[in-house]
This record gives C-alpha cells, structure tokens and sequence, in this order.
C-alpha cells in the first residue's frame, strides 16, 4: 500500500500539469499558435523524458549492484522537481515553456524510472495483477487534486504549480523509509523469455499509448469544440470534474481485472478487451458533437486504456530478461509511454482541420485495437 501512495505521488508529480495545467499556460503564452505550441512541447518533451527515463533507470541498476538501492534516486528526482517547476510559472515566452517543460520531464522521470523498477524487485509474480491494479489510484487521485486546484480561482498559476511538487513528496516520502524486500532473482528468471514476445509487448502498448498521449494533450481543446461555446474557465473546470469522475470509475475496473488476471492467468485476453473498450470510446469521441457524448466517450476510453496501462506494466515485468537490468529494461519499454508523445501529436496535427478532431479519434480507435490484438501473440498466459 505504501508504494501505491508512493505511486500516486510520481503521478500528481506529472498529470495535473499536463494535462490541464500546461495547455491553460500555453494558451495564455501562445494564445491562437496554442496547437502548433503544443505539438512542439510535447515532441520535445518526450525526447528529453525518453533520455532520462532510460540513463535514470541504468543509474539505479548501477546502484543495486553496488549495494545501495534505487530509493536514493527517487529522492534526487523529487529534489530536482522542486526546482523546476517554478519555471513553469515564470515562463512567458514559447520558448520559455519550451525550456520548463525539458526541465520538468527530466525531474519527473527522474523520479519515477526508479521508483517503477522498486516493483519489479520486490512484488512476487503471483500478486503482479494486483499490485498493477493498484497502480490505477494514482490518475483519480491526481485527477481529484487537480480539480481541487482549478475550482479555487484566488489561487494564481504560481502557486497551484509551486504545491505540485510538495503534494508529489508528502505521498512518496513514507515509502522511501520502507525497507526493501526484494524478491530472489530465482523466483524471477525461472520463466524464459522470448524476445519477439517482449517486442510484440513493447509494440502493442506504444499503439495504445499513441492515443493516449494524444488525448491527454489535446482533450482540453477537445472539450471546447463540442462545448457549445462554453468559456476557458468554465471548460477547465468540467475537464476537472470529467478526470476525477472517469479516474475513479478506473479503479474497481482496474482491481477486478487485476485480480481476474492473477486468479486465471489470463492476462493476454483481459488486455485485448481494455484495448477494444478504448477503442470504441475513441469512435464516440470521434462522432460526437455535444459535450455529453464526448464525456461519454471518453469516459469509456480513459477506462479501458486505464486498465490496459495498469495491467501491461506488470505483465511487461514478467517478461524482462534480466534481474540485473531491470531498471535500463523498463526504460526502453518506457519508450511506450514518451515515443506516443512524438509520433502521436504529429498525426493529430495533420488529421484535425477546423471540423475537429473526428478523423484523428477515429485513426486512433484502430490503432488502439491494433495494440490489443497484438498482446494475442504474446506468450505469457
């Protein structure tokens, strides 16, 4: 439990901000280039996300192997996080928020590269399910405190952002206390692993990952296409209220399936069924033209992709190669999580006209279903 809160704590250390906090902030910046802003943000971001997750990850490996442990880095991540999110708020040209947003995802992945390998050392595969399911807390936690935060209007940007990072350490700093329990790398390794498994894997959750990171980065521009008109602030505040909603309705959809899958082994067909509810929340979202369908939709699709994220971590652990480089390993299948924010906002750019973002959701549904067809290959159950 205390590396669920811990794992809350590296998700409000990153959600709040991007998914509502910096594209208000860009709009403020950029006003009518917002989009084109945004794409650029989210392009760059993700390279610098991908290089620190990864070099994070191999850093904390080298700390295992001398000794020490990965808890040291997530202290260093919330360190440097506190420094750099006060450049959100000064940032007040382009290439300012360009700047801050390079500097937050190095401290965010900082943080969390190390704190996800912790689960790989110390939960036994046969609770694997479960611990992922529990994983699912932190998007409606981070999605509550987020509403919190945008339905105090005397509170400026600055501040809003300032406690950010001091809400992220109050939940992870139990955690960092906890001693370690790893589990033996016998009880680990005993399964081998094909490669063409762990790549089919990695394949499937970029495919579902692409939609994710893109409605997560323009969902804000979304809702106020089919909300009739509806103002900044209010759009802002019906986001916040829709996150929280949605997030908590993820929760009991991810424990159940997280419990079925260690009860029954079979991992690989709940997976494809949180990738097809995804994809048909993605076709709604695509059809729809009043703000109650796009809620619907996307309720339906920020659900099942819930479960699919949650669920795929931790089977993704099981087919790791090496106890001794599971902090690099997870970095890579990071990737799934940073390279959607370079490929995905490129194709919505080029697929969204001033009709909307219809043609994009509806190329994102199939790739959704794609992804979780793909798990269908992999060896595992």
């Amino acid at each position: 439990m205390l590396y669920a809160v811990a794992s809350a704590g590296g998700v409000i250390a990153w959600l709040p901000l991007f998914s509502l906090l910096l594209p208000m902030r860009i709009e403020a910046v950029a006003g009518d280039a917002r989009i084109g802003l945004a794409t650029i943000v989210a392009v760059a971001g993700a390279i610098a996300a991908s290089v620190a997750n990864i070099a994070a990850g191999w850093a904390s490996d080298r700390s295992v192997e001398r000794g020490g442990g990965r808890r040291r880095w997530v202290t260093f991540g919330l360190a440097a996080l506190m420094l750099a999110y006060p450049s959100i708020a000064l940032a007040d040209t382009p290439t300012g928020i360009l700047a801050a947003v390079l500097g937050v995802q190095v401290a965010v992945n900082l943080l969390i590269a190390p704190l996800l390998a912790i689960m790989a050392d110390e939960v036994p595969e046969g609770q694997i399910g479960f611990a992922s399911s529990l994983l699912a807390f932190g998007a409606p936690l981070a999605s509550a405190f987020l509403a919190l935060l945008v339905a105090m209007p005397t509170i400026d940007i600055g501040l809003r952002l300032a406690i950010i990072p001091l809400v992220a350490a109050f939940l992870i700093a139990p955690f960092l206390f906890a001693r370690a329990v790893p589990v033996t790398p016998q009880a680990v390794d005993a399964t081998p692993t094909r490669p063409r498994d762990l790549a089919a894997a990695w394949f499937a959750r970029l495919l579902v990952q692409i939609a994710g990171n893109v409605v997560a980065l323009y969902l804000f521009y979304y809702l106020r296409g089919v909300a009739d008109g509806a103002s900044s602030d209010t759009v802002a505040a019906r986001t916040g209220q829709l996150l929280t909603l949605v997030n908590l309705l993820a929760i009991p959809a991810a424990l159940v399936a997280g419990r079925l899958s260690d009860r029954t082994g079979r991992r690989r067909a709940i997976l494809f069924a949180a990738a097809a509810a995804a994809a048909a929340g993605l076709v709604v979202m695509g059809t729809a033209v009043h703000w109650l369908a796009g809620a619907i939709g996307y309720a339906v699709f920020a659900i099942g992709s819930a479960v699919f994220a949650a669920l795929h971590a931790g089977f993704a652990m099981l087919l790791l190669p090496s106890v001794r480089r599971r902090g690099r390993d997870l970095g890579l299948l990071n990737l799934t999580n940073t390279a959607p924010s370079i490929i995905g906002p490129p194709i919505a750019w080029a697929l969204t006209g001033p009709e909307g973002f219809g043609l994009a959701f509806l190329v994102l549904a199939a790739l959704t279903l794609s992804g979780g067809a793909l798990m269908l290959v992999v060896r595992g159950d």
